[in-house]
């Protein structure tokens, strides 16, 4: 699956809301966002329209490894 060119940062924050991450704070235009399993896992979500590629790239690679998933189910998951 081709990864989205107009992904805006409230919709990667509620996309990974329904893996079960929670927003932890908000420093500027940056969320900190918080999976609350063992071992805890964090991302820093830029709140920016659009995310850069290269960015949501490297945010969706950290959380596929975590969650065990190739990129592309990861893909199907959050915006299928």
């Amino acid at each position: 699956m081709r990864l989205p060119r107009d992904v805006t940062g409230q919709q990667l924050i509620d996309a990974l809301e329904r893996l079960g991450y929670r927003v932890h704070r908000q420093t500027g235009s940056h969320v900190r966002l918080t999976l609350e399993a063992d071992p805890e896992h964090h991302i820093t979500v830029p709140y920016h329209d659009p995310i850069k590629v290269g960015t949501l790239n490297a945010i969706l690679r950290d959380v596929a490894q975590r969650h065990r998933l190739s990129r592309d189910e990861l893909l199907q998951r959050l915006f299928a």
